[in-house]
């Protein structure tokens, strides 16, 4: 099977690690396409960068499916895009928060995401409440920059882990959620350090797009997640009208 997975930020280096955790558990069967959306922010912090980093991501969950993609990751823990892409394409589409919360409830009863910026804190507690999680995960932020864990002089590594050491003390949290794509290089690392589980939710999103795929389940294409209408689209979004996106 071909997995697409998408880094909806404009990085290539953050990819590389991205689909460096996505090949790691894939099955030898499994064909990894990873890409880095052409347009949008260099990196997501925040509902603004958020919302501009949902075009360019549209474009490549249209292009991979076109060529034969199987499935679709969305590899932002804001999952970013989740619901138009759901909407936009006929495959499954997996966003690696959603993933990541819904493997942990199988290890852990009491968990913790810890993510980058106190900006996306709200954001994904909002999300933690959508998925029915909020009384069993607590969100926290190291403060720091995501493009910081890519800087071997920055203090980002210390820093995260300093706040993993706080929510196994304080939240009495059984085990660690990575709220963040850029971190999932740490997994292993971490879990040796802490001695608990850490959850990857790249990882986590490529096992769950495997499995939908080897079920023969896809998006349901009726209600919430149905094709979008076919209408008009003006101005500089003339190109997304959905019969024009999808001929991409």
């Amino acid at each position: 099977m071909r997995i697409l997975v998408v880094n909806p930020n404009t990085t290539a280096s953050m990819t590389a690690t991205i689909a460096d955790s996505a090949m790691r558990v894939a099955n030898p069967n499994t064909e990894i396409v990873a890409v880095t959306s052409s347009m949008g922010p260099v990196s997501i912090e925040g509902y603004y960068d958020e919302a501009f980093a949902v075009p360019g991501l549209l474009i490549e969950i249209a292009r991979g499916e076109k060529a034969g993609a199987d499935a679709a990751i969305i590899a932002c823990f804001d999952d970013t895009g989740l619901d138009a892409a759901r909407a936009l394409a006929n495959i499954p589409v997996v966003g690696i928060c959603e993933a990541a919360l819904a493997t942990t409830t199988f290890i852990a009863q009491r968990f913790t995401i810890v993510t980058t910026m106190e900006r996306s804190r709200l954001p994904l507690e909002h999300l933690v409440d959508r998925y029915g999680m909020a009384g069993r995960c607590k969100v926290r932020a190291a403060d720091i920059p995501v493009l910081s864990l890519e800087d071997p002089n920055s203090n980002a590594r210390d820093r995260l882990r300093s706040e993993i050491a706080t929510a196994l003390r304080e939240d009495k949290a059984e085990a660690i959620v990575l709220g963040c794509a850029g971190m999932a290089d740490l997994t292993a690392e971490l879990r040796r350090e802490f001695g608990v589980p850490v959850v990857d939710g790249v990882a986590a999103a490529l096992k769950h797009a495997e499995a939908l795929v080897t079920l023969g389940l896809s998006t349901a294409k009726r209600g919430a997640y149905a094709s979008p209408v076919s209408k008009p689209y003006k101005g500089l979004l003339e190109g997304f009208e959905p019969r024009k996106l999808a001929a991409k």
